[in-house]
């Protein structure tokens, strides 16, 4: 039996939970397919999205928009996107001097600590307004993919100190003392290398996943390339107010990456892989 990530999920656009964090990890296999489906997910939900690509440019994501029934520049147009493009803001600020404060601006600075120009940016671009403009039913955080940061020199912690700042921010929100009831989520995309001795990667990994309410492993099979099967999803549930032998639920799939969707089935069903 085929199904959609959002049957899997038990979830639609209408009917979304908030006030969550959602892990995307992938292990020897491409997990974007996990952020394409997000992205699309939220814009249909009417959500403001301010969305971290530090992987591939805008074009790339709009293309796979367009595949799946959403149009980024309508939404970037009309204010419901905020997209910061790493690749082309990267190359602007290492070669470019900056006259304000820019998103990426570790990347100029020799013994950078923290990303709080990165946090402010995803504050700004997600902040309430009382405006005549549309309003949005919730905010959504996505980065496409943390492990980027990593690479460009920043430790685990302080992407981790990054992450907590913006959950401050996106998941709850406080005035005067009082809880202020506009409960945004985060998606973020994580990279497994599999490598033992990359120990920031594994401190940032090990860490989103203990504050993570569900994670969603994409991994490569075991047996190889298989045309009818491209890997496998584990999807881990975390609720923490549930009784403890209901707390934490795993469910393993098979999946099959399609030109406009992926289909997902229990192990076994494909006679490729059993």
């Amino acid at each position: 039996m085929f199904v959609e990530l959002n049957n899997l999920l038990n979830t639609t656009p209408d009917r979304a939970e908030q006030g969550k964090l959602t892990l995307l990890c992938d292990a020897k296999t491409d997990g974007s397919f996990l952020v394409h489906h997000f992205l699309s997910f939220y814009l249909k939900a009417n959500c403001k999205v301010c969305f971290v690509a530090l992987i591939q440019s805008f074009s790339h994501y709009s293309i796979v928009g367009q595949k799946l029934g959403v149009s980024l520049t309508m939404a970037r147009e009309r204010g419901q996107l905020v997209f910061l493009e790493g690749l082309k803001s990267a190359v602007d600020v290492v070669f470019q001097a900056q006259k304000e404060p820019h998103p990426l601006q570790f990347l100029r600075e020799a013994n950078a600590g923290n990303l709080k120009p990165l946090f402010e940016f995803v504050r700004e671009a997600l902040k309430p307004v009382d405006s005549g403009e549309a309003r949005w039913t919730y905010p959504v955080l996505l980065v496409d993919d943390l492990s980027v940061l990593l690479s460009l020199g920043m430790g685990a912690v302080a992407v981790l100190d990054f992450i907590h700042y913006c959950r401050a921010t996106v998941c709850w929100e406080l005035k005067a003392s009082i809880l202020y009831l506009m409960q945004g989520n985060m998606v973020v995309l994580v990279h497994d290398s599999g490598d033992a001795e990359d120990e920031e990667n594994d401190i940032l990994l090990n860490g989103l996943s203990h504050q993570s309410h569900l994670i969603l492993r994409a991994e490569g099979l075991a047996t190889g390339f298989c045309r009818d099967v491209h890997g496998q999803l584990r999807i881990l549930w975390r609720r923490p107010s549930q009784p403890a032998v209901h707390r934490d639920q795993s469910f393993t799939y098979q999946y099959k990456i399609q030109d406009k969707s992926v289909s997902f089935f229990a192990k076994g069903m494909s006679p490729a892989v059993l």
